[in-house]
């Protein structure tokens, strides 16, 4: 079917929905503050992270009973379990990482603690161990890298989509709790079951994809990581923000009367693009997504309405996220303060690589697998761009990785008598010896969803749930480019792209991409003109070792850019102090740019 992106939200029934979690870790102010203020029927909480899922299989690895996200259940839910209860909100969440049913025993027993009856579900079927010895004799390989997969794998999950959480909301359940799924699903779950949504009412299920995209990074939708971080008031009490969905699929975005933050388009717009590479196709499990054509508006303070997107019937597989002990890593740190800090820094850093190298070797020991220094201070990630200054205090950052863990724990033996031995001004931060920690490397492929039985345990009772399986190609329709750019006669100025533009970076795996939207619609072409694969690969090139592709949102005047082999592996693999790209949009935003003159004197003086 087919939904008209501009058309009004409709009357009838909506649907309220928060998200209470962006990842692992996130505050524990977010569920007591939606559930008292949010008026919601649903609580939604995203855990799983790629980086997640590495730090849960060392979980279990110490300890078996453990493997999933334990603050939803010791933090979160213990905070709102009985209002929620009263309330009637219903819960999704996927805490349950490599071992659901765990956390739902916790949950089971926090409850039967505080006399609360809860019908409890799991959902089933991500985890592909047993099927990896087979894959591996097929030759199945790593979708990005190519390479076979390995002999031993410490977890193998695939991303569920949301038809299972449909499922057991409509069986009864209370709360639902997955494992890896992906993120959008826990919103999208409850859409399907509240509105009748089917599996092949493919722009419903983008619109609630998107919905879902817009919330799972909790206060990013709310003011949080916005380009005009000084205009966003009252940081300490931000709203984690709610969506009123319709049954069109279109939505607003708010939050929380009275709460920090604000509901901005420019920032839900940097969230739609965040994470994401072609926006006409954003691949699911339920549905292939295309966000071009989204329209965002500002209604009032505070309430930005998206209007439905478009969607695709989605491919055969599922993409499957494993993990593999790579090894071990240290990472350890000293700070210098004083004249030429930045150079002590690293010549101390290069002395410690230097001297447990040679112990190394004299006890018989391979080789560190590889190493990595960085100084913070002096603009360390901008490479040639760097911007020449005396830095006088720094922090040096020295890493390794090494297949034994013995070797490492010589490494961070060595790094704090550097304090005493060689540079003037040397100091520690704090926090003692570092640790050394498992190296789990992660890996994908994709598996054919028949491959797979996707189950639902509602309190014991377990029922399988069909999968419907499409047979999407995954391209995005061709797509039009911004009109062209006209160069005008007369006197031009250089200025930053902060003065044109809102920015946001993400990452997916060794994958960084920056979503760019203009302050000003008609100033599109302009960036399109400037902005060019080659202007971008030039200016990155001491990060980005792939190649840069564009793409061009009309719906939202819009633009965004994908850099591939950009984040040194990605997630757990890199050894950057910026694994997943964060700081990428921040150093766009610096980039100048030839604009006419009369461009230049409409933007206002910014500091920095």
């Amino acid at each position: 079917m087919t939904q008209d992106p501009n058309a009004s939200s409709p009357t009838g029934k909506v649907v309220r929905i928060g998200g209470a979690s962006g990842f692992w870790g996130d505050s524990m102010v977010a569920a007591p503050q939606l559930v008292k203020l949010g008026r919601l029927d649903y609580l939604v909480f995203d855990y799983l992270a790629e980086t997640t899922m590495s730090i849960l299989v060392s979980a279990r690895i110490k300890k078996p009973q453990l493997g999933y996200a334990t603050d939803f259940v010791d933090i979160a839910m213990k905070s709102v379990l009985a209002e929620v209860k009263r309330q009637g909100i219903k819960v999704v969440s996927n805490a349950g990482g490599i071992n659901p049913h765990g956390c739902a025993a916790a949950l089971r027993a926090l409850a039967e603690a505080e006399g609360v009856s809860l019908c409890i579900a799991v959902v089933e079927g991500d985890d592909v161990s047993a099927l990896m010895p087979a894959l591996r004799e097929r030759g199945v390989r790593d979708m990005f890298t190519h390479e076979p997969l390995p002999e031993k794998v410490l977890s193998s999950n695939a991303y569920l989509g949301a038809t299972p959480i449909a499922a057991a909301l409509a069986a009864g359940a209370e709360v639902v709790i997955t494992g890896r799924c992906v993120d959008s699903a826990v919103t999208l779950g409850p859409l399907m079951h509240e509105f009748g949504w089917k599996p092949t009412d493919h722009d419903l299920l983008a619109s609630g994809s998107l919905a879902g995209h817009i919330i799972e990074c909790g206060c990013q939708a709310t003011g949080g990581l916005h380009t005009d971080w000084e205009d966003i008031p009252d940081w300490a009490h931000m709203g984690y923000p709610i969506i009123e969905c319709h049954a069109d699929g279109s939505f607003v975005v708010t939050k929380p009367e009275g709460t920090g933050g604000k509901v901005i388009r420019a920032n839900v717009a940097e969230q739609m693009l965040y994470e994401i590479g072609d926006p006409g196709a954003y691949l699911l499990p339920d549905v292939s997504c295309d966000f071009r054509e989204v329209r965002i508006e500002q209604q009032g303070d505070d309430r930005v309405r998206v209007s439905p997107a478009r969607g695709r019937a989605p491919t055969p597989f599922y993409k499957v996220s494993a993990t593999q002990l790579d090894g071990f890593r240290c990472a350890g740190s000293m700070v210098i303060i004083g004249i030429d800090a930045a150079r002590k820094a690293r010549r101390t850093a290069e002395a410690i690589i230097e001297r447990v190298g040679e112990i190394l070797a004299q006890q018989g020991l391979a080789p560190f697998t590889s190493t990595c220094i960085e100084v913070l201070g002096v603009e360390t990630l901008y490479g040639e761009h760097a911007r020449p200054r005396q830095a006088r205090d720094v922090l040096m950052r020295v890493i390794a990785n090494h297949p034994q863990k013995a070797a490492l724990e010589i490494f961070a033996r060595e790094i704090a008598p550097s304090g005493t031995s060689w540079s003037p001004g040397t100091t520690g931060p704090g926090g003692g010896r570092p640790g050394v920690s498992p190296l789990i490397k992660p890996f994908s492929f994709l598996l054919d969803k028949t491959a797979l039985e996707v189950a639902i345990d509602v309190d014991g009772a377990r029922s399988t749930v069909a999968i419907e399986r499409a047979d999407g190609d995954g391209e995005a329709p061709a797509g039009v480019e911004p009109a062209a750019w006209r160069e005008v006669d007369g006197p031009t100025r250089k200025v930053r792209l902060i003065d044109l533009a809102y920015a946001r970076s993400g990452d997916k795996g060794n994958l960084s991409n920056i979503g760019v939207i203009p302050r000003r619609p008609e100033w599109l072409p302009l960036l399109w003109a400037r902005l060019t694969e080659p202007v971008v690969g030039a200016y990155f090139s001491t990060l980005v070792h792939g190649r840069i592709e564009r793409f061009h949102l009309p719906g939202t005047a819009s633009m965004n850019l994908a850099m591939h082999d950009a984040l040194d592996g990605g997630g757990p693999s890199s050894m950057r102090m910026d694994p997943l790209g964060k700081g990428m949009a921040q150093m766009l935003l610096d980039l100048e740019l030839e604009v006419p003159a009369a461009i230049a004197d409409l933007l206002p003086v910014r500091r920095g």
